[in-house]
């Protein structure tokens, strides 16, 4: 009789063995056994586990298709009748992440087994699911294949045994979530006692970690904005009609650049939006709500500025990872100090 574990891996068309980025809209399917980075899961896991079967979906049909995706792919995961579900590892893919993420979520309300997904910390499939899924923390890429699996596998089987699980000891992206119970003191007590080691340059751990942002300091205003050239960059996901770059609708891989040169205005015709974080009904009747062509040209006519970059820049902030976004920022401003452009117009949704 065989006793061990039933496991079931999600991975995307990548990882799947599938293809790149061509294949990204293949629909689910699954597979007997292990397959690519499931070999390394499968020797992780050892004696005390069994990979059954393999689920794959492409990364573009599961964020355009969430809902009907994760339907159909926990259907797929059911019929191995899993004791255990694994995700990726997704690093810090973001679509990927994102669809790692939904599946555990929903494998864990619907089939009642545990799961388990790693990522990057700033993959946003991390903020979207934490709470819900216990996601090991990694690398920002493949490289650290090795040492997530491992982790990964090591939390699982502890779930699976109803251990005692930490952040701290098992690697994972705190969950957010708040216990009560009893102090030995009370806490104003245990805040002097960490106060005092602070001062003294002691180690603690708080109980409440602070998030972390980036501190940017404001450039100096423009001097004569009469003079200045202007550009137009947006996270609202206006394109041209079409969307010729394919500007993902959720966690965008990349940005658009596209003319101005003679436009004085969007319309319904000419533009729309990609984004798919918000209705983009009232954005599509007329793009120049989330990106204000025809209000730049009026000020432009005006003389109130210089003059409008005839360039404008675009892409999704929805579920963007904050190192694409960081990434993109640093590749479009360059362009623009390279066009000698004053000042932007940064508009979200």
């Amino acid at each position: 009789m065989n006793d061990k574990l039933r496991v079931v891996h999600y991975l995307n068309q990548f990882f799947g063995q599938i293809g790149g980025e061509d294949k990204a809209g293949i629909t689910p399917i699954d597979k007997p056994g292990h397959v690519g980075p499931g070999m390394a899961l499968a020797a992780a896991l050892g004696d005390a586990a069994q990979i059954v079967g393999t689920v794959i979906c492409g990364d573009t049909y599961f964020g355009e298709n969430m809902d009907k995706a994760t339907d159909e792919v926990v259907e797929l995961i059911s019929k191995y009748q899993p004791d255990l579900v694994i995700a990726g590892p997704a690093f810090n893919a973001g679509r990927y992440g994102t669809a790692c993420g939904a599946v555990c979520a929903a494998v864990a309300e619907r089939l009642k087994v545990p799961v388990v997904s790693g990522m990057y910390p700033e993959n946003p499939g991390v903020d979207m699911f934490r709470s819900k899924v216990y996601i090991v923390e990694t690398g920002d890429s493949a490289a650290g294949m090795r040492q997530a699996v491992p982790k990964m596998a090591a939390l699982a089987l502890k779930l699976v045994a109803g251990q005692a699980v930490s952040p701290a000891v098992d690697g994972y992206v705190s969950r957010g979530i708040r216990e009560n119970y009893f102090a030995e003191t009370t806490g104003a007590a245990r805040a002097v006692e960490m106060l005092v080691k602070k001062l003294k340059g002691d180690a603690f751990t708080t109980e409440y970690p602070m998030p972390k942002f980036d501190r940017v300091e404001p450039n100096a205003p423009i001097a004569d904005m009469s003079k200045a050239t202007i550009a137009l960059v947006t996270s609202g996901g206006i394109v041209p009609k079409g969307n010729p770059d394919h500007i993902e609708s959720s966690s965008a891989s990349k940005f658009g650049r596209y003319s101005l040169e003679g436009v004085d205005t969007l319309t319904a015709d000419s533009h729309q939006t990609a984004h798919g974080g918000y209705d983009p009904v009232y954005a599509n009747q007329n793009p120049n709500r989330v990106l204000p062509v025809d209000v730049m040209r009026d000020l432009e006519r005006e003389g109130v500025i210089g003059k409008l970059h005839n360039t404008f820049y675009a892409t999704v902030g929805n579920g963007t990872s904050v190192a694409n976004a960081k990434k993109y920022a640093a590749a479009i401003a360059n362009e623009l100090v390279e066009a000698k452009v004053q000042g932007v117009v940064l508009t979200s949704t």
